[in-house]
């Protein structure tokens, strides 16, 4: 069995940082959408606003062009995030809950 390389183990290290870092961003951003989910659906709006979401994704490609980062790849990242945060706002306005899955009651 072949021991890992110290430079490795260290990328690898940084790598799990940034994974962890951006699971808590995530878990930030979904609680602000949740509460804009909220308020869109006592204001009666609806759960997409196709113009911010497209000025959302042009300022997301300028900044990850700035970053280095393949701007594609950020709007496809970003459509993804986009289309969850309308689900939950769908599922708002329509009274379902919001959340991580439960898991089946084991009684």
């Amino acid at each position: 069995m072949s021991q890992t390389p110290p430079e490795l183990h260290r990328l690898r290290q940084s790598i799990d940082n940034v994974d962890a870092a951006l699971v808590h961003l995530l878990a930030e951003r979904f609680k602000a959408t949740q509460r804009v989910g909220v308020l869109k659906a006592e204001l009666g709006l609806p759960a997409a606003d196709p113009g911010r979401e497209e000025r959302q994704i042009e300022r997301l490609r300028a900044l990850a062009d700035d970053a280095g980062l393949d701007p594609h790849f950020a709007e496809k990242f970003l459509n993804f995030i986009i289309a969850e945060v309308i689900r939950h706002h769908e599922a708002i306005a329509e009274g379902a809950p919001v959340g991580p899955p439960q898991e089946p009651d084991a009684r």
